[in-house]
C-alpha cells in the first residue's frame, strides 16, 4: 500500500504536501463559511460564485497550462505556483484580520488563486511521474489522494473551531505559512534522482496535440465525460455541507467543519484501497459513479445531523474511488510526451465544470432547499454510471450471461483486459 514511500524524493514530497494540504483545507472551509454566514445572509449562490471564480481558470487557461507543464521544469514551476498561492492566502488573511474584507474581495482572491492553481494542477499531477518509476505511478497517485484527504480530516475541523474562536482571518494566515512546507520539500529534493522524461518542444502542436490524442482514445474520452458530469454537478461539497449544516440542522462553524472531516474519512479509505491495487481497474469507475449517486440520495434523505455525516462518509469513499481510478488510468495510459496536456484537459474538465455547476446547485439549494441540491448530485452519479455501462457494452463487449442459473458478467470484446474482467 505504501511502496512509493520507499523513494526518498517521494517521501520528501509526501511530507511537505500533507502539511500544505491541511492549510488548503483550512482556508477552503473558512472561506466558504464566511461567504455564507458573515458576508451574506446564508446565500448559497454566493458560495457557488466563489467556487466558480476559483475553479473557472482551469478551463479558461487550458490552452497554455498543459503545454507549460509539458514544456518547463515541473519542480521549478511548482515552486512558483505554490509561492503565489501562499502570498494570496497571506493577503486575504491580513484583510480579514483587519476587518476590511467584503464579498468582492473574496471573489478577487478566489479568482487569482484559481489562476495560480490552473498552472499548478497539471504540473503537480504529472510531477508524480518524476518522483517514482512507472510501475509505482498508480500507487503514488493513490497515496497523493490519501494525503490530500487525510489533510481533509484535520483541516476543516481545525478551521471550523478556529473560525468560531478567533475568526477566519487567522485560518487564512496559517494556510499561508503551511506553503513553506511544500516549498521546502521541493527545494530539498535530490534532483539527480528524478525520473524525467522527454519534454515537449516548441513545435509539438501545443494543446491541439493533446485534443487530437484524446480524440483517438475512446477509453480516455468516456472517463473525461464521466468526470465532467460528476465534477460539474456532483462534487459541490461546500454547498451541500454548509447549507445542510446551517439551514437544515441549524449548526455552527464547528459542526460544519466536522462534516467535511467525516466525509474525508471515507475519502481516505477510498484512496488507500486504491493504493493497494497494482493497477487501476476501469470497472471501478462505473461502480464508483453509481454508488456516488446512491450516497448523495441517502444524504438528501437523512433526518439528523449524525446520519447525514454517515452518508457523507459513504460519498467520500466512492467519490475518491472514482476519481483516483480515473486519474491513475489516464496517467498510466497516456504517452508521457503529451501527459501534461492530457492532464490539463482532465483537470480543466474536472474543476472547470464548477463555474457551470456550482451556481446552478447553489440556486437549487436556495430555491428548493439543500436536500434538492444533493438530489442534483445524485443524478450526476446515475447519469455517469449509465454512460460507463454504455461504454463497456459498446467498446468492451459487456454482456450478462446465465451460467448454472446464476447471472455472470462477461466481456466478449478481445480488447477487454483480464484486469477489467476481474474487476467487473
Amino acid at each position: 500500500m505504501f511502496r512509493s514511500l520507499a523513494g526518498i524524493n517521494y517521501r520528501i514530497w509526501f511530507v511537505g504536501a500533507i502539511v500544505s494540504n491541511v492549510g488548503t483545507w483550512m482556508q477552503r472551509t473558512a472561506q466558504d463559511w464566511i461567504v455564507l454566514t458573515q458576508l451574506t445572509h446564508n446565500n448559497a449562490t454566493a458560495v457557488g460564485v466563489t467556487m466558480a471564480l476559483q475553479f473557472g481558470p482551469q478551463l479558461v487557461l487550458l490552452p497554455v497550462t498543459g503545454w507549460t507543464a509539458d514544456r518547463f521544469d515541473k519542480r521549478k514551476l511548482l515552486m512558483a505556483t505554490q509561492g503565489a498561492m501562499g502570498l494570496l492566502g497571506l493577503g486575504l488573511g491580513i484583510m480579514t484580520v483587519t476587518h476590511v474584507v467584503v464579498l468582492w474581495h473574496v471573489y478577487v482572491f478566489a479568482l487569482l488563486l484559481g489562476v495560480a492553481a490552473a498552472f499548478d494542477s497539471p504540473a503537480r499531477q504529472t510531477f508524480v511521474g518524476e518522483l517514482v518509476d512507472r510501475q509505482n505511478l498508480s500507487n503514488a497517485v493513490a497515496l497523493n489522494s490519501a494525503s490530500f484527504n487525510a489533510a481533509r480530516t484535520v483541516g476543516p475541523a481545525v478551521a471550523g473551531l478556529m473560525t468560531a474562536v478567533v475568526g477566519a482571518g487567522w485560518v487564512f494566515l496559517i494556510n499561508a505559512v503551511t506553503f513553506a512546507a511544500v516549498l521546502t520539500s521541493l527545494k530539498c529534493m535530490r534532483v539527480e534522482q528524478l525520473h524525467r522524461g522527454e519534454r515537449a518542444g516548441r513545435g509539438r502542436g501545443g494543446l491541439i496535440e493533446g485534443f487530437r490524442y484524446v480524440r483517438r482514445r475512446p477509453d480516455i474520452l468516456v472517463i473525461l465525460v464521466m468526470v465532467f458530469i460528476i465534477g460539474t454537478f456532483g462534487l459541490n461539497f461546500p454547498i451541500y455541507t454548509s447549507t445542510m449544516a446551517s439551514t437544515v440542522f441549524h449548526k455552527g462553524a464547528g459542526e460544519f467543519g466536522l462534516l467535511s472531516s467525516i466525509m474525508a474519512v471515507g475519502s481516505v479509505t477510498g484512496a488507500l484501497l486504491s493504493a493497494r491495487r497494482e493497477r487501476p481497474r476501469v470497472a471501478l469507475l462505473f461502480v464508483g459513479a453509481l454508488m456516488f449517486g446512491i450516497g448523495c440520495l441517502l444524504a438528501a434523505l437523512m433526518p439528523s445531523y449524525w446520519l447525514f455525516g454517515v452518508a457523507l462518509a459513504v460519498i467520500g469513499l466512492f467519490s475518491q474511488t472514482l476519481m483516483t481510478t480515473a486519474n491513475g488510468t489516464v496517467q498510466l495510459s497516456t504517452d508521457p510526451v503529451v501527459r501534461g496536456r492530457v492532464m490539463a484537459i482532465y483537470m480543466a474538465i474536472f474543476m472547470g465544470g464548477t463555474p457551470i455547476g456550482a451556481p446552478i446547485v447553489g440556486w437549487v439549494a436556495d430555491a428548493l432547499g439543500p436536500r434538492w441540491g444533493l438530489g442534483v448530485g445524485a443524478a450526476s452519479g446515475f447519469v455517469s454510471g449509465a454512460i460507463g455501462v454504455w461504454y463497456l457494452v459498446r467498446f468492451r463487449g459487456l454482456r450478462l450471461r446465465m451460467r448454472r442459473g446464476r447471472p455472470l458478467v462477461v466481456f466478449e470484446s478481445p480488447e477487454a483486459s483480464r484486469e477489467e474482467v476481474a474487476a467487473a
